[in-house]
């Protein structure tokens, strides 16, 4: 039998162009890339605004069902689309995310696709690439550091040292770091107070960058970052601290985006990271705006389920960029259909049709939401060896029963060639006009009740359940002037409901919203709901216990 390579081995083995080459397919001059390297680059600033101009290609979303342990693949399907696309002749372009550095040490492990649908060269990307996330993880903390300095010094802002709402922020998922007490150890390290940590991820930081349109729209929302507020409970912002423009300075070239390739030498940028669960989700606006102008087809990924990355693609960032998309594709496994409809990670390897049509409620319900955003569905079922053709067929069935068309595809294991029948197929979708897409809620409809919309609609839970203190929160911001901002819902990406194990496609449960965060810079409000934490922790047996060099230096173990 014949051994299976990893994705580090495949990505390892893959023949790639210079980044030159790469750049001059989609006519991008020499003079506008920024190597890092042979294989990667930044997209020059100028030549971003030269393309501001002109006709827009199709922006189709991958999302996917609610995540299970067994694994869907929505990146490796769009990476695996991006090169069907090109392979039926069709000018693509994929935009995807870039790795955290706590997941891949953690359990999910990176973020460059797998199998023969991979973005390369992964190591890099999947590491330290090109620097992005430590500028946006030091820019977050020089606030935080001049947060304190300036009380410090005096405090001549009259901040309330109990009402400081900027955290500090690091890459990789450590649980200790959640709640800290700072400025221990007398009078010469300042006023002691409780703070915590939170992964780079969840950085408003981050969401700002995914979401500025240039530098100088950078620069504004970060000074719009409301850091605290004083005793008279008036908000302190960012640039009365005199530190929006060292932060953009910080995140110069971290904005621009990044320029690579697929195993099959097509393009992608992969720029910015938010993660989905806790943040929007969805890679950088730059970049997907960019990407539009060069391309027929654009294929994005939104974090997590439909539920989470696909809502907030929607009511986010398509929202604020004026983004239409003109087709998604949800992707779905067996496997996944099967832990839906009860059956245990170990006894996946059974043939189980009728567990399959169980768990086909929960893709039927990410169809349904999705199309209440007026965009057309096609569902890819991403393939694996020990699917049987009886499951398969299940799948296939419950799709065209609700109005849809399910394929199969075999991108992990044949690339581009496992994937064509859905890329000839979606592509017809997208061009055949059917999108009409609107986004769920409107402007002006008050922040609880848009947090309702979304729990009622999308989570079909019975209501929205929050304290008496978050709710005056709410209408205070209301008040503020910040009623017309979109919701970013923190929830676990494991069910509709805040209960994780609560898989299927559960209804009239409660979701309650424990706290709410005001995203002054990134322009919305987060809902953070049950028990998600914005600092995760790694587990009993984290893949960094397997991630090393071997003899000839080259890393194994990353996946």
């Amino acid at each position: 039998m014949a051994t299976v390579k990893s994705d580090i081995e495949i990505a390892r083995s893959a023949t790639k162009k210079t980044i030159l080459e790469i750049g001059a397919t989609i006519g991008i001059p020499p003079e506008h890339l920024v190597p890092y390297g042979h294989d990667k680059a930044k997209l020059s600033a100028e030549f971003i605004r030269s393309k501001k101009e002109g006709k827009n290609g199709k922006l189709i979303l991958v999302t996917a069902v609610s995540p299970t342990p067994a694994g869907e693949g929505k990146t490796t399907t769009t990476v695996g689309l991006g090169d069907g696309l090109n392979r039926i002749g069709k000018k693509a372009i994929v935009c995807i995310r870039e790795a955290s550095l706590g997941p891949c040490f953690g359990t999910k492990g990176g973020a460059a696709g797998g199998g023969y649908a991979q973005v390369i060269p992964m190591e890099d990307i999947n590491l330290h690439f090109t620097g992005d996330f430590h500028a946006i993880t030091s820019a977050h903390n020089l606030l935080a550091a001049m947060i304190d300095n300036h009380i410090y010094w005096g405090n001549d802002l009259n901040i309330d040292t109990r009402r400081i709402t900027w955290r500090r922020v690091m890459d990789m998922n450590d649980r200790a770091l959640r709640g800290i007490a700072s400025s221990l150890g007398g009078v010469a390290n300042g006023f002691p107070r409780e703070s915590g940590f939170d992964i780079t991820v969840a950085s408003e930081v981050m969401a700002i960058l995914c979401l500025a349109v240039d530098l100088a729209d950078l620069e504004k929302r970060l000074g719009d970052i409301i850091i605290g507020y004083r005793f008279d409970r008036s908000p302190v912002y960012a640039r009365d601290l005199k530190a929006d423009k060292a932060m953009a300075v910080l995140l110069k070239d971290a904005i621009q985006p990044n320029l690579v390739q697929t195993l099959e030498n097509n393009p992608a940028f992969v720029h910015g990271g938010p993660f989905a669960n806790i943040a929007h989700g969805c890679n950088s606006v730059v970049a997907t705006t960019t990407a539009l102008k060069l391309a027929d087809f654009v294929v994005t990924e939104a974090g997590f389920g439909a539920d989470l990355g696909a809502e907030k693609f929607f009511d986010i960032k398509c929202r604020k960029a004026g983004l239409k998309p003109a087709a998604a594709v949800i992707v779905a496994t067996v496997r996944a259909m099967k832990m839906h409809g009860g059956v245990a990670k170990v006894d996946l390897g059974e043939e189980n049709v009728v567990a399959v049509k169980s768990g086909c409620a929960n893709l039927g319900r990410h169809m349904e939401n999705v199309r209440q955003f007026g965009v057309p569905v096609i569902v890819a079922i991403n393939h694996f060896t020990a699917d049987t053709d009886a499951e398969i067929e299940a799948v296939k069935a419950f799709v065209a029963a609700h109005g849809a068309e399910a394929v199969l595809c075999k991108h992990w294991a044949h690339g581009s060639a496992g994937i064509e029948e859905l890329a000839q197929k979606v592509s017809a979708l997208a061009e055949g006009g059917s999108a009409q897409f609107s986004p769920l809620y409107e402007d002006e409809l008050s922040l609880f009740d848009k947090i309702e919309t979304i729990v009622k609609r999308i989570y079909r839970g019975a209501e929205a359940d929050a304290d008496a203190s978050v709710r005056d929160q709410l209408r205070r911001w209301e008040e503020a002037g910040y009623g017309h901002l979109p919701v970013c819902m923190a929830k676990t990406q494991y069910s509709f409901s805040t209960n994780p194990d609560l898989r299927g496609a559960p209804v009239n449960h409660v979701v309650h919203v424990r706290e709410v965060r005001l995203s002054a810079g990134a322009g919305f409000v987060v809902a953070i709901c049950g028990e998600i934490m914005t600092m995760p922790g790694l587990p009993k047996s984290p893949s960094a216990e397997r991630i090393h060099l071997n003899a000839d230096g080259l890393i194994e173990g990353l996946f």
